[in-house]
């Protein structure tokens, strides 16, 4: 089973979904911006992804600066809860598949994890 974490608005996401739908096979879509991961998820993802917090955040959203997110003494922990929070913030797409993930920027990146 594949899963991506997925916003339709976003071009490098809806492109990553075409990909992994032209492959075929089980894939589990997440519409995260209306189901949010919760912290635990987040921190595995993480995990998989093989980054740290402040990496998977998206920076140029209004909701980064209104926070003041780019404070370095700002943990994984706060950051995550902002990210639980506020969604829109989470970098795009997140693709899992055989107990790793990959970000699809650019989309073609996920194919390592397939």
């Amino acid at each position: 089973m594949v899963r991506i974490y997925h916003n339709n608005r976003c071009s490098k996401s809806r492109a990553t979904l075409a990909l992994l739908e032209q492959r075929g096979g089980a894939l589990e879509v997440i519409h995260y911006l209306d189901t949010p991961p919760s912290a635990a998820e987040l921190a595995a993802l993480l995990k998989q992804l093989n980054i740290g917090a402040r990496q998977l955040l998206r920076s140029g959203e209004e909701e980064f600066r209104a926070l003041g997110l780019d404070n370095p003494a700002l943990d994984d922990d706060a950051l995550i809860a902002a990210m639980v929070a506020h969604p829109k913030l989470i970098e795009r797409p997140i693709v899992v598949a055989n107990g790793k993930a990959a970000l699809g920027r650019p989309p073609e990146a996920v194919l390592a994890i397939l």
